[in-house]
């Protein structure tokens, strides 16, 4: 397809949030050691792009206090939440706060907070950023990798966990 293509959308943003809020997602904290200290927030927009190099992608609100710290830093880092870490989700879910206040968590080879109790941990630089609407797509290159037993952290139609 060639040319640039003008949407124009009459679609209703609340409906629009309930229909997508069908997809279950995992729920990943991405850290920074910025020069503030450690910074971090909350994603459920996470995905592994390649594997050859290997590279992770992630979306972020552009205007993301949290996110706008996190983009200069040397290395970011990635916590998937294990299921009983709703808690640690909703903190770094929230703006104005110091998020590390209670959460224990030790640097990442790079510096990167990791979290204690996740289930999985990844940290690596940021290669690349783009806008798209009101949110940043950042392409990432990993460099490590740790994994550990438990289960995911899930989100799912507006809330953490899968119904019944």
């Amino acid at each position: 397809m060639t040319g640039s293509v003008t949407w124009v959308s009459s679609l209703d943003i609340s409906h629009y949030k309930e229909v997508v809020g069908h997809y279950v997602t995992g729920v990943v904290v991405i850290t920074a050691l910025a020069k503030e200290g450690p910074v971090g927030f909350t994603c459920q927009t996470f995905s592994s792009l390649s594997l050859d190099p290997i590279l992770i992608s992630f979306a972020a609100k552009s205007a993301g206090n949290s996110w706008l710290k996190i983009r200069g830093a040397d290395a970011v880092g990635f916590n998937m939440l294990a299921a009983d870490q709703v808690e640690v989700a909703r903190v770094f879910a929230t703006s104005g706060i110091d998020k590390f206040v209670d959460v224990d968590w030790s640097k990442a080879p790079h510096g990167s907070p990791l979290l204690a109790g996740a289930i999985a941990h990844l940290e690596g630089q940021i290669l690349s950023v783009t806008t798209h609407g009101d949110h940043d797509f950042a392409v990432v290159a990993i460099d490590f990798v740790q994994a550990d037993a438990g289960s995911p952290l899930l989100y799912y139609r507006g809330d953490f966990g899968l119904p019944g």
